[in-house]
């Protein structure tokens, strides 16, 4: 059974930084794409940043430069390191493959950027 669990969000000043965890059982990582996606309120999920099987790091435009997205094999856990955070990346962060698929969705993490 796979089960994926984000943690490490919380509430930033803009500007300030966070980094997140997704702890994944039951696929390994370095055989799949995985992705990070957020849902801000009123808005539809969406997809920010992914890392490939071969260690390929794409981003959307709405956090290139400021996000990083990195895996430990060894730790089994995707991380997304955010940098400059801003007030519109608000949201609930989740981990999921990518694509996505919808069995794997978790709880997700909340991020909130205000001052």
């Amino acid at each position: 059974q796979v089960q994926l669990v984000e943690s490490g969000g919380g509430l930033v000043q803009p500007g300030g930084s966070l980094r997140l965890s997704c702890a994944v059982s039951g696929v390994i990582i370095s055989d799949v794409n995985m992705g990070w996606y957020r849902q801000a309120p009123g808005k539809q999920r969406e997809f920010i940043a992914t890392i490939t099987r071969g260690g390929v790091r794409n981003y959307a435009d709405s956090v290139k430069g400021r996000f990083t997205i990195s895996r430990d094999n060894a730790k089994n856990t995707v991380y997304l390191q955010m940098n400059s955070l801003k007030p519109e990346d608000t949201a609930v962060y989740y981990c999921n493959l990518q694509p996505a698929l919808i069995s794997y969705w978790g709880q997700g993490t909340q991020v909130t950027v205000s001052p």
